[in-house]
Order: structure tokens, then sequence, then C-alpha cells
């Protein structure tokens, strides 16, 4: 799944939405990224016995037996390997990955859709990689300061050159309800600096939240970044001011994460993004030009006034060098087309991302459950349709299953095919995303199978009825919606594939296990997914895609809720 703010990285060494994930106890020596290893890219050949069925059978009962754990781990045990190299987009692993899921569509008889492909299977597109180069330095009143010591940059960066900046101080940089930081500022090509969380109310509790618990602009820096570049923004400079933070400690813990290549479309200029730097408080001192005492104060000023204050502080000019460097690449998402009956023109979108986030630190980030145990279902829900077509009880409308790459940087993959879609989006009826189904979250340890659904609600109340219908008449394991609420401070419903489609009034359900210690780290390796509750969630999956694919009439869209 998508990395969330990484202000919760800075915040409380904490991964995603709440906390960042402790370091894995167990540390092992990966190969390099250069190495040559060999491993499987063909997927193991597998026979099946015609099935016999009876008067009156369930055609989708009998078919979902086909999704078991022993396949789901022997495949999981491939593409999850430490030859694999992590899944980075556009490296090695990635390229195998993307192979080995092709191959495993053609072994099954898919169709690949894709025209004009040296590989029918794959769907092909350029990006653009880019990395902080060397060099970069920030002197603010007469003092030079260090890269990954007292700050660092995410996104994109305009000072290639050393540039003189005289900033302006936004606040905390929140726009909601009557509560607004930019109240009688003209923010167009200024670099904001403001700062990082949000205020609280007398009772020490987020003053904009939702009963007590944190807003948006408390969890994810970037809602305080889009808002900048919305208002025209030419960059951010956060401050943490928080007494009990050590910025250069978690300089040092991110330092991977901020090296690495971030990626994008090559026509991404056509929409503005986000140049954002992260100071030490020190630095914050002194381009504010005020004291820990003065901000103190003035955070205390917003507490008691129970809204936004004008700060006292005057910015001082400072010069900034950052420059960035950016080389062209190819990565693809992979297509298994398998056409319906009577009703093949509509079409049932199965995603889920088989990328994730490479080597960092010399340790291979394997992404079991990120999202290899997504993709591996697919795979499972792949086989069992095809089978089912095989003896004669293939899906009326017909259905592509569609892993993407590039999600991890930002739902790229998913974002190219629904502006390029090889099939007519008008056409397409659902997509059911699945993304992280192998684990267990703390709020459900020693629990029966659960598993989260996100976004069936908002734009197909029949969507939302089919999958709970699905699921009592089989399984019956735990539905967890609670993320459907749009206060939800996560924002899951906008950080996976699926919402690519959403945005384009598609309806959609994302299936998920929820974060764990292991989320975005090296200890998320097969010999931790919990197969036997990941079998189940697949196989919900693959009921509510039979009635979809089934059913007389297609679900309506009767919400407008993306």
């Amino acid at each position: 799944m998508n990395k969330p703010s990484l202000l919760t990285l800075l915040l409380a060494a904490c991964c995603t939405t709440a906390s960042v994930a402790q370091q894995p106890k167990k540390i092992k020596v990966k190969h390099k990224r250069g190495a040559q290893t060999e491993a499987p890219t063909t997927p193991p050949q597998q026979s099946a016995p015609q099935t016999v069925l009876s008067a009156g059978s369930d055609l989708a009962a009998t078919y979902a037996q086909t999704i078991t754990q022993e396949d789901l781990r022997k495949h999981l045990s491939i593409i999850a390997s430490d030859a694999y190299e992590g899944r980075e987009t556009g490296e090695k692993g990635q390229k195998m990955a993307a192979e080995y899921i092709a191959n495993r569509f053609k072994e099954l008889g898919l169709t690949g859709p894709v025209q004009g492909s040296d590989n029918p299977y794959l769907q092909h597109f350029t990006m653009e990689r880019s990395t902080w180069a060397d060099g970069a330095t920030l002197k603010v009143a007469g003092q030079t300061y260090q890269w990954l010591q007292d700050f660092y940059g995410m996104g994109t960066s305009p000072f290639q050159q050393e540039t003189t900046v005289q900033p302006v101080f936004v606040g905390y940089g929140i726009e909601q309800d009557d509560y607004s930081d930019y109240t009688g500022l003209d923010v167009k090509g200024k670099d904001l600096i403001m700062l990082i969380g949000e205020p609280t109310n007398t009772q020490n509790q987020p003053l904009l939240g939702k009963d007590g618990n944190p807003s948006k602009w408390g969890t994810d820096y970037r809602a305080k970044a889009a808002l900048a570049i919305q208002k025209g923004a030419r960059s951010v400079f956060f401050v943490d001011f928080n007494p009990n933070s050590n910025f250069q400690k978690l300089a040092a813990r991110m330092a991977g994460y901020i090296n690495r290549p971030s990626i994008a479309f090559k026509d991404a200029q056509k929409t503005p993004r986000a140049t954002m730097f992260f100071v030490s408080p020190q630095v914050g001192y002194k381009m504010l030009g005020t004291t820990a005492a003065a901000v103190t104060k003035y955070q205390q000023s917003i507490t008691k006034a129970g809204k936004q204050v004008v700060a006292p502080f005057k910015p001082t000019k400072f010069s900034i060098k950052a420059p960035r460097k950016t080389e062209d690449f190819t990565t693809e998402n992979v297509l298994g087309y398998l056409e319906g009956t009577d009703k093949k023109d509509e079409l049932l979108v199965l995603s889920a991302h088989y990328d994730h986030i490479g080597i960092t630190n010399g340790e291979v980030n394997n992404g079991a459950d990120d999202d290899g145990s997504g993709t591996v279902s697919v795979l499972e829900m792949a086989e069992a349709f095809t089978k089912a077509k095989a003896e004669g009880h293939g899906p009326r409308r017909s259905i592509l299953f569609l892993t993407v790459t590039g999600e991890e940087k930002g739902l790229l993959g998913s974002e190219y095919y629904t502006d390029h879609p090889v099939f007519p989006l008008e056409s397409t009826v659902a997509d059911l995303n699945t993304d992280m189904v192998g684990r267990t979250d703390k709020e459900h340890e020693g629990q029966p199978t659960y598993v989260y659904v996100i976004g069936s609600d908002k734009l197909s109340s029949e969507l939302h009825t089919i999958l709970q219908e699905e699921n009592q008449k089989h399984d019956n394991i735990n539905l967890d919606f609670r993320f459907n609420d749009p206060q939800d401070p996560n924002r899951f419903y906008y950080r996976s594939d699926h919402y690519n489609f959403a945005k384009h009034k598609i309806p959609v359900a994302f299936f998920f296990n929820g974060v764990h210690d292991d989320y975005h780290g090296a200890g998320d390796e097969v010999d931790k997914i919990e197969f036997q509750k990941m079998e189940p969630r697949a196989r919900l999956v693959f009921y509510t895609a039979w009635d979809l694919a089934n059913r007389d009439k297609r679900i309506v869209v009767d919400s407008n809720k993306p």
C-alpha cells in the first residue's frame, strides 16, 4: 500500500498512519542490487481435473475452492523472495515480477489485451526518476547548514542553483471551515514556513479533529503541502518545534527513504507538484528570527483563542541550493483478459499492485503482505475464473486481471491505466482492489478472520450490499467498515489503486488487513503471512467478483462521493 504521510515518521518514531514501523528484530544480510541472482520467472505448471458438478451446485463456492493456502504460498514464495529485490518500480526485481505474472496469465489461457506492445500482457510506459544530487546547502543568518543533518527535502526542487528566499510564515498551514492560516496572505510564488502538526484546545486535544482525534492536518503533511501548492506557493519548509523531537536522529532514520529516487510521469509538469523541505528546530528559529519561548507563546495563544491568530514573527531571508538529477525509464502494468459471454462488452477489474519499495540500507524489503498478498490473490482468482470458463461456466461479463506498478510511488500504475485504458472506462462496472490481505493488525489480534473493506459504500449502494450478502452466504468473516468514515485520519480510501477508478465514478471496494509493525520494513516476509486468513479473504473478493460478473444488470452508480 502507498506510504502514508512521512509526517508520522517524523513525529513519533512510527510508520504509516499512526505509528512508524519498528525496526524488525531479525537483521538479515541481503545481496546487493547489482548481484546476479537466478530466480524462477516461469510459474510452476499445474494440472487440474475436470470438476463434476451436481444439480443445484453453488458454482461460486465450487470454483472458490481452487483458491488455496498452498497455491497462495507457492506464488508468494517466489515473487516475495530476495531474488526479486523488493520489486522497486523500474528496477530488475519489478521486471522479474512482471514477467512471472505475465507468464502465469498466459499459462492460464488469459488473453494479453495490450495492442502494440512487445508483450501483449504488458502495458509499458515511460517515467522520470529523480534523485537528490550532491551539494545541497542552506544558509541562514550567516550560518551554513548541512543536508540530512539540519535539513532535507522531498518532492521537486526549484533550487537547482543557490537561490535567495524571502519566506512567508503561515502558522500551521491549515484551512478548514472558519480556521485559516492564509487569511489576508497572498502566497502565490512564495516560499512558506509552516509548523508540523496541528493546534490543540485547552484540553490538549486536536482543535480541528473529531471526538478528540487528530485531523488530517495533524497526520498528513502532504495535505498541507497540497493546499499550499493549490494556493500557488513555490515551496514549503516544515519545522517541528516539539521539544521531544530529535531532528538529527529522525533524519538519519529517514535517510534511506530520502535518498531513494522519486518517480513521476514525464508530463507531470501539467500538475503542480509539491516542493517540501524539513528543517531542524534550530534552523526554524533562525528562519523566523525568534526564540523557543516566543514560539511556545504563539502556540498557546491559538489554544486560548480557539482559532488562528496573527503571528508576531518576521521571517529572515535565507539562501538554499538543493539540486536534483533526473533520468527516464520504463515500467509496466501486467494485464490478463478473460472474455465474457452475453455481457462481454461490460468489464470487471480485479486489481492489485505488484511493486514494492526495493532495497534500503542494504536490506531487501520483500513486501510479502504489501502487496505480494494481493498480487497472488489476483493470480488465484484468475485461475478460478479460467477453470470455470474451461468447464462451461465462464463469467457473463469480461474480467480484467490488472496488476499495476508504481503504487508505492503514488498510485502511478493505476493512474496510467485509467488515463490510458485498454478497455473503455464507461464499460467498466467496478474495480475490486486487493492490497495487503495476509496479516493481522493490532486491532484484531487474537480474533477470528476479518478484513477491512473500504470504499464499497462510496459510489454504489448495491456493491456494498452484494459483498456483505456474499460474505454471509459463504465464509462469513468479520467485515470491518470503520475506514469508510470520511473523517478517518488515515485516509486509506485515497491510498491504494482503487481510488484512480473511483475518480472516474467507477464503483470500488478495497480489501485490506490493516497495518502492522513490518509495514514498509524488511520484516514483511512470507514466513509471517497467515495463509489461513488470507485464503478466505481472497475467496470473499472472488465471491463478490462472481456476483458482479454474472448478475443480470450491472450495479448502479447512485452516489457521487469519489
